[in-house]
Order: C-alpha cells, then structure tokens, then sequence
C-alpha cells in the first residue's frame, strides 16, 4: 500500500478551497487529520486509488489484506470529506480516483450530488450490505455503522428517566443536556432523521426545545461531552457508540469517565436507534473500476469488517459479524432502519432548521 501524505492545511491552500465551517471534534476524531492528498497515484492494471476521509491505523490492515488476497495495490490518498471533493471537482475527467470513502451519509450525499459517484451492480455487496445501508441506485455501500446514543449520569438520572431523543426536548431536562456543536455531521445527520420522522414543523420545536435544554453552549467533541457528564457539567449528552467504547478502555482517565455513565440506544419503542455510516463508492471515470469494485468487495467480507470492529469499535456493515466487548457491553439494541440515503438528503434543511433554533 502506498500513502501519500501533504498537511491538510498545505493541501487545501494549494487546492485553493475554503471548507465549510465544520467541527471535526476530537483530537483523534473523523476527519481530522494530520495528513491529505498529494498528487502522484498511479494507474494500471495492479493498483486502486483511494480517496479516503477515514484516517484509522486498522485501515492499512484492511488494505494489506486486500492486496494480499488479489495482488492489486492500493494508493491512499487521505484528507477531509470537503478537500476531497474541492480534488475531484478539479481534477475533473482526469482524476486517478477510484474510490471515494467518506465517514457520515451526510458526505456521501454531497458527493453523490457532485455527480462524484458511478452506479455499481454487485451481487455480493447487494447480498452483504442491508438495505438502509446501501444507497438504492448503488452509489455507494456502508462499511461500518456508528449507534447515535445517549449517555446520562449514573448517579444523578434514573435507568428509564430518558428513553428517546424527543425526551431530550422536554422541559424537565432544562439546564442538563449536553451535545455538540450543529456543525458536526453526526449531529446534523440525527437532525435529518428527526425530520424524516417527524416533518419539518414538529423537527423544529424538537430542536427548539433541545436547545432551550442545553447545559452549556456546544463545545468539543463526543468525548468532550462523556468528561462533561461524568464531571457534572450536565446530566445527559449525545455521543457516537464509538467514542465511548474507545473511552472505556482507553487512559485511566477516560475509563473512570466511562464508568460514571450509563447507556440508552433511543426509541426502542418505536422507530429505533439512528445509526450512521461510513461509506464507500466507485468515482465516475475510475481508471481502474474493476479493481475498485473488488476492494469494495473485499471491505464487505469478514477479514475487513472484523478489522474495523476490533480496530476502530464501530459495529460492522455485514450481520453476522461479533462486536468487540466494549461494545457488547452496551448490549443489543433495534437500529432505525431508515435509508441512509434519506437522512443524507436532509442535510441542508437540518442545517437550516438547527441555524433557526439558534443551535451554535
């Protein structure tokens, strides 16, 4: 596998592009990255070229393993969703790109609406990959799936207190939610599912309500509101599965965190929990399609998807597939099954209705 590695800071200035304003979160958290893309990829018969805003050391496993299964290799090229796409809609026709891999529907989405992303036919990944995971034209495919739960203080908030995301609106909450900043992805994704659960009146007195409710102005990342929680900033927050599971067996301080919070998977009465994706699909114009339409393949079958579970604690794409214990010990939960694809399209009102209620 060959990396090849700018500052993103540099890579975007010589792009020339000026991404949205979006938290990136954590230090350690999706596109957020030290590295992106410079030129150099290669294209021929024994190699794929991957433009990826995922940044995990346990992708390089998957990729070797690829490349040890088919002998094809894989060129990265790694930054965020945003200078990504600014490369692709420069580089045109003439892109190396083959693959294109993004870290919420969200950015799939806009991708999709780049006109980035080639319609592919697989019945191996229409077989592995559920239905809400997948977009319904085969833009693009999930690989792994990250639960949006709610955290609340063990001492402080009874199991059974909160039970769904419309409780966080309810007044009884005033003064002790915590959640991030409307310009993280995650966040404005659940928002689009709001909307697709409720229509756009309701979805915004929900988010009205929820920021009437807030703790404190949104700051930090997902871990950043697990610590506020356990130091008694607020009584309950939002988080990705993820972050949590990594909090839990990560430094002393971060477990002791983790053990003063408890888990709820929201709406298990009804429409169940919002679940996002990170996701893949083959660029239009890919140089080396075939070879691309294999490593999606590849990053469906059980060799990738136990990587990404045990490397980076995201639940896998593929059923049948054992989580890590951290995340067993959240236990099992119904996962909305809304197409990704919807609350993808939600994007922008989202971010409209959030800028409206006054969610910063």
């Amino acid at each position: 596998m060959t990396r090849y590695l700018l500052s993103l800071f540099l890579a975007t200035t010589l792009l020339g592009c000026t991404s949205p304003a979006t938290e990136t979160g954590d230090s350690a958290s999706e596109e957020s990255t030290d590295s992106a893309a410079n030129s150099g990829t290669e294209s021929s018969d024994g190699v794929v070229n991957v433009y990826s805003a995922r940044h995990y050391d346990v992708d390089d496993e998957v990729y070797e393993s690829f490349t040890r299964e088919t002998g094809i290799k894989v060129n990265i090229i790694e930054g965020d969703s945003a200078a990504l796409l600014e490369r692709l809609r420069r580089e045109g026709e003439q892109s190396p790109a083959d693959v294109f891999i993004a870290v919420d529907a969200g950015r799939l989405y806009q991708a999709e609406q780049e006109g980035i992303f080639d319609p592919v036919e697989s019945e191996i990944l229409s077989q592995r990959i559920p239905a809400n995971l997948r977009h319904p034209d085969g833009l693009w495919f999930g690989l792994t799936k990250r639960a949006r739960i709610l955290v609340y203080a063990k001492d402080r908030v009874q199991p059974g207190e909160i039970n769904s995301y419309e409780d966080l609106a309810d007044p009884k909450w005033k003064g002790r939610v915590l959640i991030r900043s409307s310009s993280n992805i995650y966040n404005q994704s659940l928002m689009g599912s709001i909307l697709a659960a409720h229509g756009e009146e309701a979805a915004e007195a929900w988010c009205r309500d929820l920021v009437a409710n807030m703790a404190r102005k949104p700051q930090g990342g997902d871990r950043d509101q697990v610590r506020a929680v356990a130091a008694g900033e607020g009584d309950v927050a939002v988080a990705n599965s993820y972050y949590l599971a990594h909090m839990s067996s990560g430094s002393p301080e971060d477990q002791a965190a983790a053990a003063k919070v408890g888990v709820v998977f929201p709406n298990q009465d009804d429409r169940g929990t919002h679940v996002n994706i990170s996701g893949a699909g083959v660029v239009k114009g890919a140089p080396n399609r075939d070879n691309a339409i294999r490593l999606l393949e590849h990053l469906t079958d059980e060799t990738a998807q136990q990587l990404f579970a045990g490397g980076n604690k995201e639940y896998p794409a593929v059923a049948g597939y054992a989580t890590v214990p951290e995340l067993e010990a959240f236990g099992e939960f119904q996962e909305d099954t809304l197409n990704a694809s919807v609350f993808g399209s939600n994007n922008q009102q989202a971010l409209m209705i959030m800028d409206r209620c006054g969610w910063r």
